[in-house]
């Protein structure tokens, strides 16, 4: 699973059958870099309605395609939570 934040959405009035009454979102990896020099966009189907700007977990391969909405479906990365509150090194470092 990686932290990613949402970043925007794609729009998209054709696709193959299966994809059909999903919503894509495009997210944006968390820095993992001072530098932000890990950052990456990427598209991922929204399985637990996630918002612009939320913090969200993201699976890919086939964690992506084990939850019913997916099953069978060519699917590569897809979000499976919203993040609430972040804590690192006992830190709280986000949250909602």
């Amino acid at each position: 699973m990686r932290l990613a934040r949402v970043v925007g959405q794609v729009v998209s009035t054709a696709k193959v059958s299966e994809l059909s009454g999903t919503t894509i979102l495009v997210v944006e990896d968390i820095d993992t870099a001072p530098d932000g020099t890990d950052r990456r966009s990427y598209a991922a189907v929204d399985l637990v309605g996630a918002g612009q700007e939320e913090i969200v977990l993201v699976v890919s391969g086939g964690a992506a395609r084990v939850d019913p909405a997916t099953t069978g479906v060519p699917v590569d990365q897809a979000i499976v939570a919203i993040a609430d509150t972040i804590v690192t090194h006992g830190e709280v470092t986000y949250s909602k």
